[in-house]
């Protein structure tokens, strides 16, 4: 029986591990590596493989759905890690993962970190208990223009609840939605009815994690116009009213 470890780096750099999880890394013989659910600065994991003085494996996306280089890995070691960034089980690949690894008799253990679910709201200074469910816009493509997203904004909307917005990203091709793309695709897909009527605010966060994170909050038409600069981009669409210290929290970040 081995130990599978899961990972969260948070979402910046290497420098934003727990000591820890520095601890645990030190002790594990294969340690791999995801960024395909985000990404980190560059470098980073170059930087801590130096760091450890042993090599960081980095799966894709197929190679870790598939979950076998990771269970082989496993079958050959008394301890695996994997580093997730962000938080590891925001997303539902590394549970089936988790899952698959008890399956074949496995032991894990979770090292948890910042993300983007609770840093957009801590950045912007809205009330995590104002969150509905998280919504994601996916790159375009022709014949392919998804509308679910504004299925779960209206919801949030209707319920008096802040929503986040994820936006697609591809790493291994360098590509990433970006926060005016993002507006655009809602504009053009709202309604109707539209889950922005005339004087809705949208905001707009950006490297959350790093020491650019940056943050706007505006009508979209203001907000499509901005460049906010290197990934990543992610929306929020703010309930409506926003309490009143959630209001004076947003009003550094207003452009008009």
């Amino acid at each position: 029986m081995a130990e599978l470890w899961f990972v969260g780096v948070g979402l910046g750099s290497e420098r934003d591990l727990s000591g820890r999880a520095q601890e645990l890394l030190g002790r594990s013989p294969a340690i791999f590596a995801e960024e395909y659910t985000s990404l980190l600065a560059p470098g980073s994991i170059d930087r801590l493989a130096g760091r450890l003085g042993r090599p960081i494996q980095r799966l894709g996306r197929e190679a870790l759905e598939s979950e076998r280089p990771v269970l082989e890995a496993l079958a050959h070691h008394p301890r695996v890690a994997l580093l997730v960034v962000g938080d590891p089980f925001a997303a539902t690949t590394h549970t089936a993962l988790r899952i698959a690894a008890e399956r074949a008799g496995h032991r894990w253990h979770y090292i948890p970190n910042a993300s983007i679910l609770t840093a957009a709201a801590s950045f912007l200074g809205l009330m995590h208990y104002r969150f509905g469910r998280t919504v994601s816009i996916p790159f375009p493509a022709p014949g392919f223009a998804p509308t679910s997203f504004l299925d779960g904004i209206r919801e949030n909307r209707q319920r008096g609840l802040h929503t986040l917005v994820l936006l697609d990203l591809r790493p291994s091709e360098g590509a990433f939605l970006t926060a005016g793309e993002a507006i655009r695709i809602l504009q053009e897909r709202d309604g109707p009815p539209p889950v922005l009527p005339p004087g809705a605010e949208l905001a707009v966060v950006a490297r959350i994690g790093t020491d650019e994170a940056d943050a706007a909050i505006g009508r979209p038409e203001v907000l499509a116009r901005i460049d906010f600069g290197p990934p990543l981009h992610a929306l929020v669409v703010p309930a409506a009213p926003l309490h009143e210290v959630e209001a004076a929290a947003v009003a550094r970040f207003r452009k008009t």
